[in-house]
């Protein structure tokens, strides 16, 4: 028989890498039955008979949120034999408040002191013997970052798991609705067994209550989860109500009880247990921590500067401005160019480069003239072979066409494979050094504990205009990929604060848009990167100023007008991330991102293939011959884009390329990249230059307001189809489903329009025209929509005025 472990915890206590020390790579990811909420499953790496389930961060056992019904409903089935419980040990008070609550369902539990070596940094001492007699389970010391006491946690946690405790897997009610069926009746053997007497006790009078109602309860839960219940009903909590089916008689004594215990205590039960939880705690936490007297910590001077109110967003700016400029620029100077000219184009030069690229200058020369010209029709003058010139590798298309000509395959497959599913889909992983750049500044920043900072920082800025700290996590996880960042919504009560930031959190650049910020990067560069440093960094705080700007603008709607939700978040210790842990968070992005490409990108472009090479030519409909000029005008892509190309001509790209470009990008935003690889493999773009970026340039017509209106455009818009699933399955609604797609779309629109119109006649590139003066109209009512009052904000106002003016 094997062995279940659960691990919970706070959020930022170490759990997620405590999972990963004891997992390694054996983790199976997916969603708990019913819900949203991601779930962890793995095996212990030196012993495969334990399972470890990392349940979600949580701060109590409360039914408020997705993630504390998950957690209270696994600990309350009886499938886990353990509960690995982790705290952090720099914060002991706040994280023994789950840690109670854990303790009151009867489970075999062991204490993970975790961040122990952040507790001896800084002076503290903490009395582990005395602390585990007070809980009454076995404490062991832990630091998950460097693997210490990871060995001796698990051996203690298979120990108590292997004691007898035949009360506390029986069968108990679930907080879920679809649980709260009739509940089985105890064990005989443990029908009589008296209730285990906890080690954590409350104030006499809470504890007499609790007692009694444990009599009232009897046999119908086990003795070992009978506090728990007495705990939950004493509180008046309407789903343990339902699950234990009590009768009249039996509630009305205990309203009684609660009754007279609110009267005795002048306040409500809810509040008078909470209290008694932290009284405890303080008890314990007097009795077994020993502060140091020295005043301020590492975590506590860096967070002078980090969170200061005048510097924190300054300095949040300059460190996002750093990592996408190093992500697009450094690793697209040189990495991304070996990837899409090396690997995925005509091959790599690695040495000898100076004097090739001489010959080749010399070559061009001699062709500009007659005699040249001759002399390369005679075959006197020879185009240089790269291979001369020193250590050399051809790339994967020149490999697969020359091995498709050995073997005779059709010219239409030839097409399909090299044209389409090659152009295609190498286009896209050509980024992913960029992407590798990214995710590994963004999980470094993460571990270390300053994307924590940030959201305490951005809460300042989004509640003055009407949103939550809470929104900014989602944002946050949209850097990577919106479908976890919509999901992450979840842990939002506030309804319309909930929908807002759905319908606004996919503005962020995900994975998937970095290639696009790259393509407009390279086509305004024109190899000049440092004249263009500043666009990578620019689109990313363009979709945080969209964000902005939408949450001022739907706040002035009924359907999203009231107050921000409260934010309250845990900042964990400053500390250096492993490398394990950060190599493993950039495998899992980018490692979705490639299967992104293997899977969605590769059929997609089999299917834009098949747009662009058939279509109807001279009255017939078929493969369409690609020696004819012009023969992509008569394609069916040429159609599609066509008929909607004037939707995207007041943006600045009004040709059926350009609009076709934007269309895929539906599907999946690698897309775009991936079509316009297509497009210039199939020399109808980029005449000028055989390079992807001239290509772009050219559908863009050569204008940088397009450029850019279109690089808007794609970002803002909405978002691929996995995304937009995850939407509807989280609004709940076809109608806001709908409605957020329209949103974002109408949005970005209106945004390119801006752009290209306002910018491009700043820049001398766009002449005066109607669409000029829709520009500047939207541009008014944007700004209308940002100053005027809120509904309901008058009425605040002359209230406070009122109260203001009697006091």
């Amino acid at each position: 028989m094997g062995i279940s472990i659960a691990l919970a915890g706070n959020p930022n206590c170490g759990k997620t890498t405590m999972f990963n020390e004891l997992t390694g790579a054996s983790q199976y990811v997916g969603n708990w039955p019913g819900v949203t909420v991601e779930k962890k499953e793995g095996r212990y790496t030196r012993d495969r008979d334990v399972t470890i389930t990392d349940l979600p961060g949580v701060y109590s056992l409360s039914p408020y949120t997705p993630e504390e019904i998950v957690t209270r409903d696994y600990l309350l089935s009886g499938q886990p034999d353990v509960v690995v419980n982790l705290v952090d040990a720099t914060n002991l008070e706040r994280n023994l408040y789950l840690t109670t609550q854990i303790l009151d369902l009867g489970l075999p539990v062991v204490v993970a002191l975790n961040m122990m070596d952040l507790v001896r940094k800084n002076g503290d001492k903490i009395d582990v013997e005395g602390l585990s007699r007070r809980l009454g389970c076995p404490v062991v010391e832990t630091t998950a970052l460097k693997g210490q006491g990871v060995e001796a946690l698990i051996a203690k946690a298979i120990e108590a798991a292997s004691a007898p405790t035949p009360c506390a897997s029986s069968a108990a009610p679930s907080s879920a609705p679809a649980a709260s069926a009739p509940t089985p009746a105890a064990s005989p053997t443990c029908a009589s067994a008296a209730p285990a007497s906890p080690a954590l006790r409350f104030p006499g009078a809470v504890e007499d209550a609790l007692a009694a109602i444990a009599a009232i309860v009897g046999d119908r839960v086990a003795p070992a989860r009978a506090r728990w219940f007495a705990v939950k009903l004493l509180e008046d909590e309407q789903l343990t109500v339902d699950a234990l089916d009590l009768s009249a008689d039996d509630l009305a004594c205990i309203a009684a009880i609660r009754e007279a215990l609110e009267d005795a205590e002048d306040d409500d039960a809810e509040s008078i247990v909470t209290n008694a939880r932290y009284d405890a705690i303080g008890e314990v936490c007097a009795a077994c921590v020993e502060r140091s007297p020295k005043a301020l910590t590492t975590t506590q001077r860096i967070d002078r500067v980090v969170t200061n109110r005048v510097l924190g967003l300054p300095l949040f700016i300059a460190v996002m401005f750093c990592v996408y400029y190093l992500a697009v620029s450094v690793a697209g100077g040189l990495f991304t160019d070996w990837a899409n000219d090396g690997l995925f184009g005509d091959g790599w030069l690695y040495t000898g480069t100076e004097q090739y690229e001489a010959t080749v200058a010399d070559f061009d020369a001699a062709l500009e003239t007659a005699e040249g010209v001759a002399a390369f029709e005679a075959g006197a003058l020879v185009e240089p072979d790269p291979a001369d010139f020193g250590l050399y590798h051809v790339g994967i298309p020149v490999v697969v066409g020359g091995w498709l000509d050995a073997v005779g395959c059709a010219p239409w497959l030839q097409s399909l494979l090299l044209d389409g599913i090659l152009a295609g889909v190498g286009a896209v992983l050509g980024f992913v050094p960029q992407l590798i750049v990214l995710f590994l500044l963004l999980s470094f920043l993460e571990g270390c504990g300053y994307m924590a900072r940030v959201a305490f920082i951005m809460d300042r800025v989004f509640r003055r205009f009407g949103l939550s700290g809470k929104s900014f996590i989602p944002m946050l996880i949209a850097s990577g990929c919106g479908v976890p960042a919509v999901m992450a919504t979840k842990t939002i009560e506030n309804e319309k604060d909930r929908r807002m930031t759905i319908m606004t959190t996919t503005m962020i650049p995900c994975g998937a848009k970095l290639p696009i910020i790259a393509l407009v990067f390279g086509a305004l560069a024109g190899g000049d990167y440092a004249a263009t440093w500043w666009v990578a960094p620019l689109f990313y705080f363009l979709g945080l100023a969209a964000i902005i700007i939408s949450c001022v603008m739907l706040r002035k709607f009924r359907a999203f007008a009231g107050e921000a939700a409260p934010f309250i978040m845990e900042l964990p210790q400053y500390h250096i991330p492993t490398l394990k842990n950060v190599a493993m968070a950039t495998w899992e992005r980018v490692r979705s991102y490639i299967v992104k490409a293997g899977t969605i990108i590769f059929l997609s472009s089999m299917v834009i293939w098949f747009l662009m090479n058939f279509g109807v030519y001279e009255g017939r409909f078929g493969l369409l011959d690609t020696s004819t000029d012009g023969y992509l005008g008569h394609s069916l892509m040429a159609g599609l884009g066509g008929g909607l190309a004037w939707l995207f001509a007041p943006l600045g790209f009004g040709s059926w390329e350009a609009t076709v470009t934007s269309l895929t990008g539906l599907v999946a935003k690698e897309n775009v990249v991936a079509t316009v690889g297509i497009l210039t493999s199939l020399g109808e773009a980029g005449e000028g230059d055989p390079g992807m970026w001239a290509g772009f340039a050219a559908l863009m017509g050569g204008s940088s307001a397009a450029i850019m209106a279109f690089c808007a455009f794609n970002l803002l818009c909405a978002p691929c189809f996995a995304a937009i699933g995850t939407i509807r399955r989280q609004m709940a609604s076809a109608k806001w489903t709908w409605a957020t797609i329209g949103y974002l779309t109408g949005f970005a629109w209106c945004v390119g329009l801006m752009i290209y119109q306002l910018g491009g006649l700043a820049l001398g590139e766009v002449a005066p025209s109607g669409w000029t003066a829709l520009a500047v109209a939207v541009l008014a009512g944007m700004l209308f929509l940002v100053f005027r009052p809120a509904p309901g904000d008058r009425a605040r106002k002359a209230s406070a005025a009122a109260a203001a003016q009697g006091a």
